[in-house]
């Protein structure tokens, strides 16, 4: 449970600090390059006692960690931009609305059996998520195609990494593949980043080497806390799953509302209050 406490507390802490870009005038994406440089040097510097020359006799894990590559650097800044153009709520539901893939493919490729009370659980989970991210304004015409991409992708991601824990480590560990993949974001972001200064589109400041150092923490251990969550919680991968993304949309709306004053009516605290019921049923659905 520790793992997966901490997995949503630093998963909300990614969307926080998307926000305060904003505010302090940060390049997203000269911070997200450094993100992943900073994630990656520290899962290798935490956790390079755990490497095993044998994990290359058989290296198929390597094909899934370039994948995650491309999946973590184009996610990351669409979530950055969404952050700052739809809130912190919004953007956080359109990643964690992505369970629905996810868990579909969890659900009939793992054949989990899946009880009544787990489905309640899992029907209150997308209204609850669907709640809090209520709004009446109106969007521009950049946002669904954001949220459009956001939810595929991230759906995509989950699943994968599940599936990578699962099936095709090997000996190596989740916290050395967390950073050959964070590692490999790097190096696809380095080049564009290079491209974009010889072009003179962006303008190096150490600021968003800073901002990038204090984002790739929390990224880091977010996800290679979500991978070891799938194995200490003894849960269902579906259930952690499902837990994770609605508690991280219910204390994103909470920090939105405490910290940026993002609007929080009637119905976003239906939807949060739901959304601690959906929780309790996915636990108890585990328990039965």
């Amino acid at each position: 449970m520790i793992t997966l406490l901490f997995s949503i507390i630093f998963s909300t802490c990614i969307f926080v600090i998307f926000k305060l870009f904003n505010r302090w005038n940060i390049s997203l994406f000269q911070a997200v390059v450094t993100n992943y440089l900073a994630a990656s040097i520290l899962g290798f510097a935490l956790f390079s006692d755990t490497w095993d020359a044998r994990a290359m006799e058989a290296p198929s894990w390597m094909w899934f960690a370039i994948l995650c590559s491309v999946l973590f650097i184009s996610l990351f800044v669409l979530m950055g931009l969404s952050a700052q153009k739809n809130g912190v709520a919004l953007t956080s539901t359109a990643v964690k609305m992505s369970m629905a893939i996810s868990m579909l493919f969890m659900i009939f490729y793992y054949q989990e059996q899946v009880t009544i009370l787990k489905w309640i659980g899992i029907f209150i989970a997308f209204v609850s998520v669907a709640l809090v991210t209520f709004s009446k304004e109106k969007s521009d015409s950049s946002k669904p195609l954001f949220l459009l991409i956001l939810f595929l992708g991230s759906g995509v991601l989950d699943f994968v990494l599940n599936y990578v824990q699962k099936f095709e480590l090997g000996i190596l560990s989740p916290a050395l593949f967390s950073a050959f993949g964070f590692a490999g974001a790097f190096f696809i972001g380095i080049i564009i980043l290079s491209i974009s200064f010889l072009r003179k589109k962006e303008v190096f400041h150490w600021k968003n080497v800073l901002a990038g150092i204090c984002l790739g923490i929390p990224n880091y251990f977010s996800i290679y806390l979500l991978i070891q969550s799938y194995k200490a919680t003894g849960w269902d991968d579906s259930t952690v799953l499902a837990v994770n993304n609605v508690a991280v949309v219910a204390l994103s709306a909470i920090l939105g509302f405490a910290i940026f004053q993002e609007r929080l009516s009637r119905v976003k605290q239906l939807g949060l209050a739901l959304s601690l019921v959906a929780i309790y049923l996915l636990y108890l659905s585990d328990l039965v």
